[in-house]
């Protein structure tokens, strides 16, 4: 038979794990509830809650919209007027709310700024997104003795080398050593010559020059 003090020590024994086992429960409760409460809000004077990201605007101030270029016209929480349209022959655009818009001859911000606006009359402080989405207005031509000569948007800074490769190679008797690119400047019109054979044998790079919208390349 246990005696008295064994009785004691055993009750004691209990009480003290069942105190710990309780203090070990709580803590595993708390740390549970603590990783919810960040994982569900991440909210604290260090970390304080993003701003709603602005409408990004990544203009080429330069650049001028032509015809045929296609648009992404975005309106902030206004996704009936938002979307993505070409510029037609005309040189317009059609939206709702904001009628027709010319936009061949108008960089994006400007376009951006006659669009909102037009459209202030409807929306309170409205934010609009314009964006090139294809460029088709910039064009080079290449004509004479090519497979197939006319016209090519320009894309991805083609080359002389890269338009006659578009135009499916030389004709039969094509000078190829005295091909020349008209090129339109302010001070009027400039002729750049081209030899295809010093090129393509690694002589002379610098006349495999990049095109730019308007340049006219002759193979004679």
């Amino acid at each position: 038979m246990k005696s008295i003090g064994d009785k004691q020590e055993y009750k004691q024994g209990r009480e003290q794990r069942g105190a710990a086992a309780g203090f070990l429960l709580c803590a595993l409760l708390c740390g549970s509830l603590g990783a919810q409460t960040g994982a569900g809000s991440n909210v604290s004077p260090a970390n304080p809650p993003a701003a709603e990201p602005s409408v990004a605007k990544p203009h080429d101030a330069s650049f001028v919209i032509g015809n045929d270029d296609v648009l992404a016209v975005n309106v902030w929480k206004e996704p009936d007027i938002s979307r993505s349209i070409p510029v037609r022959s005309d040189g317009k655009i059609s939206l709702p709310l904001v009628g027709e818009v010319q936009a061949a001859g108008q960089t994006p911000l400007a376009l951006e700024k006659e669009i909102a606006s037009k459209l202030r009359n409807y929306i309170s402080e409205p934010e609009v997104t314009v964006i090139v989405q294809q460029v088709n207005s910039q064009k080079f031509n290449i004509l004479g003795q090519v497979a197939r000569p006319g016209a090519y948007v320009i894309a991805n800074s083609p080359t002389v080398l890269d338009a006659i490769a578009l135009a499916g190679g030389f004709r039969d008797f094509a000078k190829q050593k005295s091909i020349y690119v008209l090129r339109q400047g302010p001070d009027g019109e400039s002729r750049i010559p081209f030899n295809y054979k010093e090129v393509v044998h690694g002589k002379n790079m610098s006349q495999n020059i990049k095109l730019q919208p308007r340049d006219t390349i002759i193979v004679p």
